[in-house]
C-alpha cells in the first residue's frame, strides 16, 4: 500500500545522519521560543481559559491581553535573570499594539522570528495568493521596524498549506519551525529545486499543549522540562541534538506558574557549561554552515492544495 506523502524529505534514521557538532563541541542545543501574539478583539481564534462566550468573549480576550502588558515583563526579568537569549516569535500586529516589547526584546539581541500577522487567523485556510500576501505583509512590518527580514517563521496555530515551505523559501526564509519530526534540523525540498530548512520547535515541551490541553499544573511542566533536558544530555554525546521550549507570556506570565519555571529554565542555566544556549537562528546557521550539501534528492514536493487538505485547530501550540 502506498501511503500519500508530503514529498518535502526522505526517511532517515537518527543513526544515520551527516557528522557536525554545535560550535564549542557541545552535544545539545537549547533554545527557548516566547511566542508573542495579538488577538483580534469580538472575532476570530484565541486560546481560550475559560469555556468561550458568544464574542465578544472578554474573558479569554482579556486573560491573552494579561501576557503583553504583564506576563512578558515578568518573562524579560527570568531571562535576563538567568542570561538567557530568546528566539521572539512576533505576529506583525505586536509593533503596531505594543512596540514596546519588541524594543525590549531587541535590546536584549534576542532574535525576532516571523509568526504571521495575528493569532485570530490561521494562514492554512486562504488560498496560495492570499497565504503569500500574509508572509509577506509580516515579514515587510518586520523587516522596516528591525531593519533586516527575518530568517525564521513559525505559522500561526502551525497552520500550513501544501505550499507553505514554498512560499516561505521563495520569500527568503533560511528556516521554518512548523515541523516537528525530529530533534536535528532536517532539509526539506520546495518547488523549483528550492529548499529550506526545518529547525526542531517542541509540541511538547510546550506551555499551550502541556498546560492549557492537558490541564498539566505548573510543577509537573517544569519537571518535564528538567526531565527532557536530563534525558536529552546523554543522548546528545552520540549524536548533536536540539531542545527547544515554547513559551506564550499569557501562560507562563501568571505568577504561579513563573515560580516554577524559573526553577527549570535555572537548571539548565546552571549548566551552561555543558550545552550550547543558543537561538533558533544561530542554531540553523551552524547546521548550514557545516551540512550545506545535504540536499535532498531531485524529486519534487506534491503538489500544492489548500485549506481542505490541512488539518489544523487552535488545539495545536503555536
Amino acid at each position: 500500500m502506498h501511503l500519500p506523502d508530503h514529498g518535502r524529505y526522505d526517511y532517515r534514521p537518527i543513526t544515520r545522519r551527516p557528522d557536525f557538532r554545535w560550535p564549542k563541541g557541545e552535544g545539545l542545543a537549547v533554545y527557548v521560543a516566547v511566542n508573542l501574539e495579538h488577538f483580534a478583539f469580538g472575532e476570530g481564534l484565541g486560546a481560550a481559559l475559560v469555556a468561550p462566550t458568544p464574542q465578544p468573549d472578554v474573558a479569554n480576550f482579556s486573560w491573552r491581553d494579561y501576557g503583553n502588558r504583564v506576563g512578558v515583563w515578568r518573562l524579560i526579568a527570568l531571562l535576563d535573570e538567568l542570561d538567557l537569549p530568546a528566539s521572539v516569535l512576533v505576529n506583525s500586529a505586536i509593533y503596531e499594539y505594543c512596540p514596546e516589547v519588541v524594543a525590549a526584546f531587541r535590546a536584549r539581541g534576542d532574535e525576532i522570528v516571523g509568526h504571521g500577522r495575528s493569532n485570530s487567523e490561521r494562514q492554512g485556510d486562504l488560498p496560495e495568493e492570499g497565504e503569500a500576501a500574509l508572509i509577506a505583509e509580516a515579514t515587510a512590518v518586520i523587516a522596516q521596524a528591525e531593519g533586516a527580514p527575518p530568517a525564521g517563521w513559525l505559522g500561526p496555530w502551525i497552520s500550513q498549506s501544501r505550499a507553505t515551505p514554498d512560499l516561505l523559501a521563495e520569500q527568503g526564509y533560511r528556516y521554518l519551525l512548523d515541523w516537528c519530526m525530529d530533534d536535528q534540523p532536517v532539509w526539506m525540498r520546495a518547488r523549483g529545486g528550492g529548499r529550506i530548512l526545518s529547525v526542531p520547535y517542541p509540541q511538547e515541551l510546550n506551555d499551550i499543549p502541556a498546560i492549557m490541553a492537558r490541564q498539566m499544573e505548573a510543577p509537573a511542566f517544569a519537571d518535564m522540562i528538567i526531565d527532557h533536558f536530563e534525558e536529552m544530555l546523554p543522548n546528545a554525546r552520540r549524536a548533536p541534538l536540539v531542545m527547544g521550549l515554547a513559551l506564550h507570556p499569557y501562560i507562563v506570565g501568571q505568577p504561579h506558574r513563573m515560580r516554577h519555571l524559573r526553577r527549570a529554565l535555572a537548571h539548565i542555566a546552571d549548566q551552561a557549561d555543558r550545552i550550547w544556549i543558543a537561538r533558533a537562528g544561530d542554531i540553523a546557521e551552524s547546521f548550514m554552515a557545516q551540512v550545506p550539501e545535504e540536499r535532498p534528492g531531485d524529486t519534487e514536493p506534491m503538489a500544492a492544495g489548500r485549506a481542505g487538505d490541512t488539518e489544523t485547530s487552535p488545539g495545536n501550540a503555536a
